[in-house]
């Protein structure tokens, strides 16, 4: 028979980790899917590699002045 306090102990440890993933997920802010070929923001191609991430919507420049809260 499993101890109670174990089974509490696993359920309080499976919670967190799922908020803290869950927390990480919406710090990224970023979508999942298929990313675009030109940045939402200035219209500048995103180069290749950051497209493969998955997701990409802005350039580095725009990402880094959105991350920011400039607005450009």
């Amino acid at each position: 028979m499993t101890c109670p306090f174990d089974r509490a102990q696993a359920l309080e440890q499976r919670q967190r980790d799922q908020a803290i993933g869950a927390a990480l997920a919406q710090a990224r802010g970023r979508s999942t899917g298929p990313s675009l070929t030109h940045c939402e923001d200035c219209d500048n191609e995103i180069p290749e590699a950051r497209r493969a991430l998955g997701g990409m919507t802005r350039c580095v420049p725009c990402q880094s002045f959105f991350e920011k809260g400039v607005q450009r």
